[in-house]
Order: structure tokens, then sequence, then C-alpha cells
């Protein structure tokens, strides 16, 4: 298959490198502890101090030793099986490899982009490049003309699409929540700028990956065939985020961070989205 023998060196470099920089992000641990500093803006962040995650504020270094993990024992085992069923011509499987290849590039681009410089920077540009490569080459090979032939009349297409523009407008409100107040009292930063030059998470979910959740769900209700590409990805895409985004809520409850009420929003989105994405992959056709 043309397909599997263009991907499989892309997927195998992805496993690679993912496993290094996750294993890295999990287990470095040098350095000297938190510690006080003083931002451009005059705001006192916390620092973490220790491993490859040092030069970050404490509460996002934890996110990310939290999002290494689910990388690690979810999204990489998911993107193995997901190529050995795409090779077997399973549809489900083609699905999957498109999610998940979804998950590692918005991961590898909040890493390029937010991480504080490190010496995984050549490993988390390179991991950007070939997940995109393996998204953009997982999508192209969908026929999209035969593509709605393939799910059954049973498919919860109005579910499915209620949930998505949900989550994209609740999440989409949330951020602006974030944005907003500063902009209208004239503070202009909002505290989660902290030492960072900007809102990366912020600006990345309202300008490319909420947008496409709201394109992909009014797309797949109209019944549209980029609707039937766009919708199953971007759900498998948004179980494993979600699932990273739980592991973090996790991660920060344990070293005392106040998670609430978030700690009972994200794990929702999150069994929603699961349960989404089952229901989509049982009524394709293979």
């Amino acid at each position: 298959m043309k397909f599997k023998k263009t991907i499989t060196p892309l997927v195998f470099a992805i496993i690679v490198l993912a496993a290094l920089t996750t294993l890295v992000g999990i287990f470095s641990k040098a350095g000297p502890g938190e510690y006080e500093y003083e931002s451009i803006r005059g705001q006192t962040v916390t620092i973490y101090g220790k491993g490859i995650y040092q030069h970050m504020s404490a509460d996002v270094a934890i996110q990310g030793s939290a999002q290494d993990v689910v990388t690690l024992l979810v999204a990489i085992p998911l993107l193995l099986i997901s190529w050995i069923g795409a090779g077997k011509g399973s549809l489900k499987s083609r699905f999957v490899l498109a999610g998940t290849s979804g998950y590692f590039m918005v991961t590898f681009l909040f890493y390029t982009a937010m991480a504080m410089y490190n010496s995984l920077f050549v490993l988390y540009v390179s991991l950007l490049a070939l997940s995109f490569f393996t998204l953009t080459l997982s999508l192209l090979s969908f026929d999209m003309a035969e593509l709605p032939s393939f799910f059954g009349n049973r498919t919860p297409i109005k579910f499915v699409t209620g949930f998505l523009l949900f989550n994209t407008i609740t999440i989409a409100l949330l951020w602006l929540s974030i944005v907003v107040p500063p902009l209208l009292n004239g503070t202009i930063y909002p505290e989660a700028v902290q030492h960072y030059t900007t809102l990366i998470v912020q600006g990345l979910d309202l300008g490319l990956l909420l947008p496409t959740g709201f394109v992909a769900a009014v797309l797949f209700m109209k019944k549209r065939p980029m609707g039937y590409l766009l919708a199953p990805t971007y759900i498998i895409f948004l179980s494993i985020l979600m699932t990273a985004l739980t592991a973090k809520l996790v991660a920060m409850a344990l070293q005392g961070v106040n998670v609430i009420p978030a700690v009972f929003i994200i794990p929702a989105i999150n069994i929603v989205a699961i349960f989404c994405a089952c229901l989509l992959l049982r009524n394709t056709a293979r």
C-alpha cells in the first residue's frame, strides 16, 4: 500500500523522537528547585527550577511533565496501533492515525512556541514537522467522494456536532474571559501571561484549533464530505488532548494547586469526547 510506505518513516521517527523527549521531560530533575522571579511586567513568578522545564513557571512545568506521561503511554501506542491498522486497509485506523497525528502536531507546536528554550528544541521542531506531514498525508489519503457512504444511518451526527459546538464556544468564552477584562480595565496583561511573551495556548486555540472544530461541526451537521473527514479526526484529536489536560489537572491538584472548577469541567469534556469518538468509529463501515 503506497500510503503505508510513504508514512512509515514519518511514524517511526515520531515514535522514537517523542519517546525521547517525553522520557527526558518526565525524569529530568536536576536543578536548584523553585525560586521567585520578577517578570519584565513586574509580576512575581514562581519558576520550577528543575529538569528540562526548569526555566518555566512551576504550574506550567508540572503540566508539561503530566502531558509527557500521556504522550508516552497513550499517544505513542495509539499512533503505532493505528499505523498497523491503516496498513491493513482499516478506515477506522486511518481516522485514529489522523487524529493522533493532529495531537502530536499541536503538542509540539505548543512545545516549540511556549516551552522556554532548552536542549530539546531541535527535537520539538522535528516532531512538529514530522507530525504535520503525517497528518497532511493521512487526510489526503481519504477518498472524499466516497467517505460519506462509509458511515451508517445511525451515525450520531447531531450529538457529535452539538458537542463540538458546545466545546468550541465554551472554551472560546473561557479564554476570552482571561483576555478581554485586562483590555477593558487598561491593565492589558492577564496574570496568566506570567513571564512568557504572550498567551500561546489561548492564542492558538482562539485562532486555529477552536475555529477548526467549529467548522468541522458545521460541515458535519450539513453532511458535507469534508465534515465526514474533519469531525471524526478532530474528535479523536480532542479525546487525546483532553486526556492530557485531565492529567495536567491531576498533577496540579497533587501539588496543592486550586483546580476548581476546571477539575470538573475538563474531565467531563474528556469523557464525552471519548464517547463521541467511539460512536463515530463504531458507525464507520470498516
